[in-house]
């Protein structure tokens, strides 16, 4: 069977805008010693955590938006203005989309708030001729300025998107952080016995930048001798993250999950990814 390129622009976009969109984040020096439980926060943190899901779940973009700064920055490099016109195609495509955040912890820094999150993003799009299905687990810090979100940062993310009648269970493995250089295993694999029918898919590793998300890389799917993906990667010599994702496909369906690998402190080597 030869290679099939995959230009799966409403998987590898979606997947990485939702492992993004409200989520409420940001990059401040964090002391989790000093952080403080979710029941101690003030009022107006739980009020404004409770209109953003709000707006979201009513998809009211300017709503939404209402509660960013116009100063906002992002370490993915993403502005206030593209993130609103990603919400709004993405809200026309996928109108089912659910948010739900909870505050795990935070913290006064001066004039500041600063807040970590667990958000949840759910839904189901029916689209002929299969049903898409997302669900999305984003932890994430945030900055607050009176009252406005000021700073970004997704601290892990991972996010999964089926399609068709019975799309393939697979069992995810691969490390939330790893050091610069450092050589790591990554795994998807398969739960429901093949039979008699084909199975391809890949594994695509990405940098995180602001321009990925809004083109989709078209990608190679191959036929897998065995019954998932089975691969050893390197990671960059420098502290970045990637987004690593996997891509598996069978007769009756599709799974997509993507998630996002931390490289931290420093190293020699190079990136590079090969198979077992």
């Amino acid at each position: 069977m030869r290679n099939l390129t995959f230009k799966h622009c409403f998987g590898r976009s979606t997947s990485k805008w939702c492992a993004f969109l409200l989520t409420l984040s940001l990059t401040t020096v964090w002391n989790r010693a000093t952080a403080a439980p979710p029941q101690t926060a003030p009022p107006q943190l739980k009020n404004l955590l409770t209109q953003v899901d709000a707006a979201a779940n009513q998809h009211n973009v300017k709503a939404v938006m209402q509660f960013y700064s116009a100063q906002f920055t992002h370490t993915d490099g993403l502005t206030r203005q593209n993130m609103e016109n990603a919400l709004t195609q993405l809200w026309q495509r996928y109108p089912q989309l659910k948010y739900q955040t909870q505050l795990q912890s935070w913290k006064n820094d001066g004039q500041a708030i600063v807040a970590e999150t667990i958000t949840n993003i759910t839904g189901t799009q029916p689209q002929d001729p299969r049903n898409l299905t997302l669900n999305a687990t984003i932890k994430s810090q945030q900055r607050y300025e009176n009252g406005k979100i000021v700073r970004q940062e997704i601290l892990s993310e991972r996010s999964q998107l089926s399609a068709g009648a019975k799309p393939p269970t697979v069992n995810m493995n691969l490390p939330q952080q790893v050091k610069a250089g450092q050589q790591y295993n990554f795994d998807a694999i398969v739960q429901e016995p093949l039979g008699d029918d084909y199975l391809v898919g890949a594994a695509i590793e990405e940098p995180i930048q602001a321009d990925k998300y809004f083109n989709p890389t078209p990608v190679e799917l191959e036929l897998l001798p065995a019954g998932g993906l089975f691969k050893v990667g390197r990671a960059p010599a420098k502290a970045d993250n990637r987004w690593i994702s996997a891509v598996l496909v069978r007769g009756d369906g599709m799974t997509l999950i993507t998630q996002r690998l931390q490289v931290i402190g420093g190293g020699s080597q190079k990136p590079g990814a090969k198979s077992q």
